[in-house]
């Protein structure tokens, strides 16, 4: 039911973070607020959506 996805942080904009989706099979970015997202992250960071939740990758 809810498959796990692959993004790569494409730039951060005060709190929110456009994430691009790894695979790049789509051109759009998704804008999340940085609340839900992992502390650490960085522009280029690549991040794991599964279970509702965000964990980084690398």
């Amino acid at each position: 039911m809810f498959e796990a996805v692959e993004y790569i942080v494409e730039s951060i904009d005060g709190d929110y973070a456009h994430l691009k989706k790894a695979d790049f099979s789509d051109n759009e970015t998704k804008l999340v607020a940085r609340a839900l997202l992992p502390d650490s992250i960085r522009e280029g960071s690549r991040l794991l959506y599964e279970m509702l939740q965000y964990s980084l990758i690398s």
